[in-house]
């Protein structure tokens, strides 16, 4: 009989290990280590506004001739000058990515009346036309203008608007949980003082800001709802592009006359940035 009723109670033990210490909306929860005392939880919110640090467009050349060969030789040719003169700005500062497309191009007969229609039949085929896309990717914004004159100036058969991007380096990101966690700390502070109390130890600092969410206060979710983010101004030499302290070799003189004479004006948007920090206070008496 004893062995039956530890084998029973070896079986429960998981069932029992699985029951979770809480369900969201119970009027009465289990309270974690750092709630048996007073505490305020404090969410500090935070945004700022930089300029995107990524730039993208693309350059394309197409060419028709005879065979796919010729055609991709000629297509290759056209962008090869500009593809040289972006190469010269620096890899780190402007990376290129060169991909061909071909496309037949069929005899056409006319109906009766009178639309043009392509024969497509592979024996039929009259000439291909191959594009030449060069897919730019400028890092660096103090060079954006110039790359995008030089891609003008080369007189490509299609040219992209340029598309923008925000890709916050680690040292902003740094700073500006920095700027949450120093929210938190003025919210906590000015609501304690308010409420007649003395604000105590730091008992929690949490990155995600989770703990100040249903994930703790499970009992009352509203208790997490989150309040409007603070501004904050970053810091400008957070959100500029990287530099080289070398002067980039100047491109091809032909193409760089050419596009001394393009007038372009292109300036990065802006892109927000957020950040959370949830931070746990202990709560004295009146101060």
């Amino acid at each position: 009989m004893r062995n039956l009723a530890l084998l029973a109670a070896l079986i429960a033990a998981p069932a029992l290990a699985q029951t979770p210490p809480a369900i969201i909306g119970q009027p009465y929860i289990p309270a974690p280590w750092w709630m048996k005392e007073p505490v305020i939880a404090s969410m500090g919110h935070v945004r700022t506004e930089v300029p995107a640090n990524r730039a993208r467009f693309a350059a394309r050349f197409s060419v028709v001739e005879k065979t796919a060969a010729a055609a991709s030789s000629a297509a290759t040719a056209r962008a090869r000058e500009l593809d040289a003169a972006l190469a010269a700005l620096g890899a780190e500062r402007v990376r290129l990515n060169t991909s061909l497309s071909t496309r037949p191009l069929y005899d056409q007969y006319r109906q009766k009346d009178g639309s043009l229609v392509d024969n497509q039949r592979a024996d039929r085929i009259d000439a291909y036309e191959v594009t030449a896309e060069l897919a730019i990717e400028v890092r660096d914004m103090a060079l954006l203008e110039r790359a995008y004159r030089l891609a003008v100036a080369a007189q490509p058969s299609a040219i992209d608007r340029p598309s923008f991007d925000l890709q916050p380096e680690n040292e902003l990101k740094s700073w500006l949980y920095e700027a949450a966690v120093k929210d938190a700390a003025r919210r906590a502070r000015q609501a304690s003082a308010a409420a007649g109390a003395r604000l105590g130890p730091v008992k929690i600092i949490d990155p995600s800001g989770s703990v100040c969410t249903t994930q703790v206060l499970a009992g009352w979710p509203s208790y997490g709802d989150a309040a409007a983010a603070t501004d904050v101004d970053a810091p400008q030499v957070m959100v500029t592009g990287s530099r080289m302290a070398m002067a980039a070799p100047p491109p091809p003189p032909s193409l760089q006359d050419r596009a001394e004479a393009v007038q372009v004006t292109l300036q990065p948007p802006l892109r927000e940035l957020t950040a959370q920090a949830c931070v746990i206070y202990g709560l004295g008496g009146p101060g």
